[in-house]
């Protein structure tokens, strides 16, 4: 084969000319594929902030886990948000703050409240309801269908269910925390009804620290197992209604230690539990010693509502107001259960007798509105 220069030249440029076609193809695929991904990732993070439900739970207690089970099992699909240490508490709601359990139907032995919870929430999951451990921090309740907001997603729900619960206010001093060094659920609680009969009280004297209503209902109440309790109040004067004072004063095992106020608890040897307390009177200043074996907090408690933002109505004391004998709210398809509705009972079991109210309320809410099941698909 003769060499031939010309022949050589065009030949150089076909290849380049070849080449440039497959480079150009092979970015303009490459570019394809860039912005095809690209639409898929914006797509998939659209997914993940909204999602659609016919209904939505704010709770993670007794009430947000019966309202899921009877929503679930009507075929709702609901999602629950059941907070991260909302209110400082974890996921369960107050019932995981509480050693044993024993006035919660079927569990003659009792049962711990953290374990309470966890069966809660399996069953809740079992019929099929999404749980986020995320904290709700805002909603808007102003058009239909509602947005229930966290800091990862919005959901967009035809129906609401607020059982966010409230938290029994405490006290802060030494010993009265949790730990190795506090005596929470060890001697100091903030529910005489819930722990109250526990063995360590009975017939051992107790104390009460309030000076309202709650306060003179709970001594009251430990009477019952306490062989005497002390109601110690920083103030000389109640500021209870006057028939729940008479009840109070009239007691014989019941001592008021009035102008005094805690300013330590300590233990009772090496058993780990509350042996007595350290009581100074604000008049005089003077320090005190209290043997008592129980300590309950009676001075209030404070409903999870801030999040509302003032959308629903709320009564003086900041809880949920609802329609006589039902869960309906101030906004037509909000309802709301357990004790973030309830300043009287305060209770595991009847938070979750209002949860299946919830549920079966907005239930028929759904139906009546019509709303379609392909919603939350």
């Amino acid at each position: 084969m003769s060499f031939c220069p010309k022949r050589l030249t065009s030949l150089f440029r076909k290849a380049r000319s070849l080449i440039g076609l497959a480079t150009t193809a092979s970015t303009a695929a490459s570019l394809s594929s860039s912005s095809s991904a690209a639409a898929a990732t914006a797509a998939a993070m659209d997914d993940l902030q909204t999602m659609k439900t016919r209904l939505c739970i704010i709770g993670s207690g007794p009430a947000a886990h019966t309202a899921a089970i009877y929503a679930a099992r009507a075929e709702l699909k609901p999602i629950l948000f059941e907070g991260w240490m909302a209110n400082d508490i974890a996921p369960g709601g107050q019932l995981t703050t509480t050693t044993d359990v024993e006035n919660f139907p079927g569990f003659p032995e009792g049962i711990v409240g953290g374990e309470l919870m966890d069966r809660c929430r399996s069953q809740s999951e079992r019929f099929g309801t999404q749980i986020f451990t995320e904290t709700v921090s805002k909603v808007d309740f102003s058009a239909r269908p509602f947005k229930v907001c966290t800091d990862s997603r919005t959901v967009v729900a035809d129906a609401v269910v607020v059982a966010t619960g409230a938290v029994a206010k405490r006290l802060s001093f030494p010993g009265s925390g949790e730990g190795p060094n506090g005596f929470w659920n060890r001697g100091i609680s903030a529910c005489a009804v819930c722990d109250g009969a526990a063995p360590i009280f009975r017939n051992k004297p107790l104390a009460v620290i309030g000076g309202g209503d709650s306060a003179m209902e709970e001594a009251n109440f430990l009477t019952k197992y306490g062989s005497k309790v002390y109601i110690i109040h920083r103030r000389d004067a109640f500021r209870a209604s006057k028939i729940m004072q008479n009840r109070a004063m009239s007691n014989p095992k019941i001592e008021v230690l009035w102008n005094s106020a805690v300013v330590e608890a300590y233990g009772e040897g090496e058993r780990g539990i509350l042996g007595g307390l350290k009581v100074k009177n604000v008049v005089s200043g003077e320090v005190s010693d209290l043997k008592v074996s129980g300590l309950f907090f009676a001075i209030g408690h404070e409903p999870a509502t801030k999040f509302l933002d003032g959308q629903l109505e709320l009564d003086s004391d900041g809880y949920v107001v609802t329609k006589p004998g039902t869960t309906h709210t101030s906004v037509r398809g909000v309802f709301a259960a357990g004790d973030v509705q309830d300043k009287k009972y305060r209770q595991a079991v009847t938070a979750a007798g209002t949860g299946c109210m919830a549920a079966l309320d907005a239930e028929h809410y759904l139906q009546e509105i019509g709303s379609q099941g392909d919603k939350s698909d």
